[in-house]
């Protein structure tokens, strides 16, 4: 009787208006960031492992059915039928396994926050900043991953110093032979010897025209790869107008026509509009140093469905299908000279491609063949 009376008691106190607040208010605001594991984390048994969160929890949860039918028998005061303490014991554990799943759920929130974050490292380099401080499992993995990106990050700033070091060093080195060289052939009447010379200073221009490409790709794929991917109102005038100022010097010394046809004026891409004015121009400057003189580069811009489909085309010496894959190769050993004798750096095209995969699109080439011109052809998500 005495234990009847203390259970009685026990469970009144458990059930009381205020004890219900309460316990809802605490588990409602658990579940804002991590409040609820934060909270756990500070019971002495649970502290250092997280499995012990979640049998704490999936343990009371399993017992609140238990204590609602103790509650009805104990405190509804007409007798109940079986067919009654079968719904009640059906509700309660309906709803404490509802709420169990819900906490439960909420308790998951170190790892989510942990996957994002190496998520957002990954894909925009963006540093996260993790809390420390707990030491179960969920812990540690966030302090593990945590380190690991800030020593990640480190080690691509000192690598990048170093090679950065390296090529300038390099890049001295190379002028030495190159002044000298100059020097034999103005001061030198021997035509042997100032044929020598003439070879030394060609390797060393070639030596130094290697180090500014290699400087550059550095830079580009550094800016590329910290490039936070965004959706953003993109505006293709405004990028017709630029190529048109930016290509028109080009176009003119090979006599070549520029034909635009923009029929969207705006889109919702997700890509910076500077890197993709940046991705068009290297476009159509290529499709200009493989065309002939006095012919024609074709420029469309026109929405596919859900999405964006830009090309550009040119009549010029087109490629070999087959090798379509090598075109986007870093250093390609497709580069070769133009029409005009230009100079290809051979990553041109291996960062547009770069830009557009980061922006979730793709860059794709074909041609029919030599000098039967080629098509590059890009396709991006339009966004509502």
């Amino acid at each position: 009787q005495k234990s009847l009376e203390l259970t009685k008691i026990f469970i009144q106190k458990l059930i009381a208006p205020k004890g219900i607040t309460s316990l809802y208010l605490l588990i409602l605001t658990s579940f804002k960031f991590m409040k609820l594991y934060d909270k756990l984390s500070k019971i002495g048994f649970l502290r250092n492992n997280y499995a012990f969160k979640f049998l704490f929890i999936a343990f009371i949860g399993i017992h609140i059915p238990l204590l609602g039918v103790i509650f009805f028998v104990l405190f509804f005061e007409n007798s109940l039928s079986p067919n009654a303490i079968l719904l009640a014991v059906l509700i309660f554990t309906l709803l404490a396994a509802f709420s169990t799943l819900m906490i439960l759920k909420n308790l998951i929130k170190p790892i989510l926050i942990a996957s994002k974050s190496l998520f957002a490292y990954r894909e925009n380099r963006a540093i996260s900043n993790l809390p420390l401080e707990y030491t179960d499992e969920a812990g540690l993995l966030m302090f593990n991953i945590q380190k690991t990106i800030e020593a990640t990050e480190n080690l691509l700033k000192d690598k990048q110093d170093l090679i950065f070091l390296l090529t300038h060093d390099m890049k001295n080195f190379a002028l030495q032979p190159n002044a000298l060289a100059q020097l034999i052939i103005e001061e030198n009447t021997n035509q042997k010897i100032n044929e020598y010379a003439t070879q030394i200073l060609n390797s060393s221009v070639n030596q130094l025209n290697f180090i500014e490409t290699f400087i550059v790709l550095l830079k580009d794929e550094e800016q590329i790869a910290k490039e936070v991917v965004k959706v953003r109102k993109i505006n293709m005038n405004e990028i017709s107008s630029i190529i048109q100022t930016s290509m028109q010097t080009r176009l003119d010394a090979k006599r070549i026509n520029l034909k635009m046809e923009i029929n969207v004026s705006e889109s919702i891409l997700k890509i910076n509009q500077t890197l993709l004015t940046r991705v068009l121009i290297n476009l159509i400057d290529n499709a200009i140093k493989f065309s002939y003189p006095n012919s024609e580069v074709i420029l469309i811009i026109k929405r596919d469905h859900a999405k964006l489909e830009i090309s550009v085309t040119d009549n010029g010496v087109g490629f070999d299908n087959s090798k379509v894959k090598e075109l986007f190769k870093k250093f390609t050993k497709m580069g070769r000279l133009g029409t005009d004798n230009e100079k290809s750096t051979g990553i041109g095209l291996y960062l547009s491609k770069q830009i557009i995969l980061k922006s979730e699109g793709s860059l794709t080439a074909e041609s029919k063949g030599k000098d039967k011109g080629a098509k590059f052809i890009i396709n991006l998500r339009i966004y509502k």
